[in-house]
């Protein structure tokens, strides 16, 4: 059995064994881990993000780890906030910065590649989807070399690589992974849009991304003796950070002294057997939902047995959990907030508005009831107050959860 870091069993272990399950160094510093989940988890984040710039703990971020949904906001993060402020000051360039995340969020960026495969002479081309994603990227944010990203705070987009099956991150000094090695710095061609396409190429939707690397350019690696090496790299793809650790953990969990988690991924919902190919994708979101409550049961130990200071808020949440009465209630939460799709479609101005409150709400009630020396006195005020009524929250999202094929694509004012 295995055991937490920093925690030791009743039987002394081989001193390699030991190893393992220790911090590579001395904890430091503030992470901030963002999860996958579309536009839904963008949105969520966005909101407790505007907390914690009120609580003047944004600015205090050494790291920014991200997947999918949550690199999304990151690149527009990075984007927007020139230069980073100092430890403890506010971002007052916040309100600009949620109107371009609330832009993009208005856009469907999904749809459109599937037009452009269809046409004959992109019929073997199964990478279209995701380059196309990149260039989408490109129009929204400076894609910029991925060695021109400021130095601080760090930031971090995680996407899964599949010929080794492990986070494959992408930063400033460098691009890889632990089995296949690094690449740092990145090559030029290495650039922002890139890294959060790899990111957020989900799958089915997205095939994956080529790295097109050659073997030698990525140095180190516990994989460089084996026999198939450069095989593999030459054929290495990257997919969505979800497929793999949808809440961005991994680069911070053995560094970091504190670490705060903002999780808009999916739920997982209770659901009768409705036969054979219903079940076959069954099979699989069982598996990832235990893999994911693996890691917050991991993460939860950790913080209470003190190894590291932290804590986690998620799109299933409600209030009562930081011991506050709710203002969404526990039905409102688990019916119909936390069953908005993730996607990359157009989302209202009501989704945006409920899933920017949501995480506002939960975020500042995480804070105050587990790290309330991190944060300064600030006001509570929800950004979107037309969105705290449920009977409004209901009538508005009442169809939120459902996938259309080819998405949405109008927004209006009202809606």
């Amino acid at each position: 059995m295995s055991r937490l870091p920093g925690r030791r069993s009743s039987r002394p272990a081989e001193p390699e064994q030991e190893s393992k399950y220790l911090p590579d160094r001395r904890r430091h510093g503030l992470a901030l881990c963002l999860s996958g989940g579309g536009y839904r988890a963008a949105l969520f984040h966005l909101g407790a993000l505007r907390r914690l710039n009120e609580l003047r703990i944004l600015s205090r971020v050494e790291t920014v780890s991200s997947v999918s949904g949550g690199s999304i906001l990151a690149a527009l993060l990075l984007d927007a906030i020139r230069p980073w402020p100092q430890d403890g000051e506010r971002i007052d360039q916040f309100d600009q910065f949620a109107e371009r995340v609330h832009g993009l969020t208005r856009k469907n960026i999904r749809t459109l590649w599937a037009l452009e495969r269809a046409l004959p002479w992109n019929w073997s081309d199964s990478t279209i989807g995701v380059r196309a994603l990149a260039r989408r990227y490109r129009r929204e944010f400076d894609d910029r070399p991925l060695a021109h990203l400021p130095e601080r705070p760090r930031w971090i987009f995680c996407a899964t690589d599949m010929s080794f099956g492990v986070n494959w991150i992408s930063e400033r000094s460098r691009i890889g992974d632990y089995q296949a090695g690094y690449a740092s710095p990145p090559p030029e061609e290495w650039t922002l849009s890139r890294a959060v396409a790899a990111s957020s190429c989900f799958p089915p939707v997205f095939s994956p991304l080529p790295i097109e690397l050659n073997p030698d350019q990525l140095k180190g690696g516990l994989a460089r003796e084996h026999s198939e090496r450069d095989e593999l790299i030459n054929r290495l793809r990257l997919s969505d950070g979800g497929v793999y650790d949808n809440m961005a953990l991994e680069p911070v969990w053995k560094s970091h002294q504190t670490v705060l988690v903002s999780d808009g991924g999916a739920t997982f919902d209770f659901r009768p057997d409705r036969g054979l190919p219903s079940r076959l994708g069954r099979y699989l979101s069982v598996q990832s939902n235990q893999a994911g409550a693996v890691r917050k049961r991991w993460l939860i130990a950790n913080f209470d047995a003190k190894v590291m200071s932290g804590t986690y808020w998620g799109i299933g949440s409600n209030l009562a959990s930081y011991k506050r009465e709710n203002i969404y209630s526990d039905r409102l939460v688990d019916e119909v907030i936390s069953e908005i799709r993730t996607d990359l479609d157009c989302f209202s101005r009501a989704e945006q508005g409920v899933l920017e409150n949501h995480g506002y709400l939960l975020a500042d009630a995480a804070i105050t009831r587990h790290l309330p020396e991190l944060a300064t006195e600030a006001d509570l005020s929800p950004p979107h107050p037309d969105y705290l009524s449920e009977a409004a929250v209901e009538r508005h999202l009442a169809a939120s959860s459902r996938r259309r094929l080819l998405g949405r694509w109008r927004w209006r004012p009202g809606s």
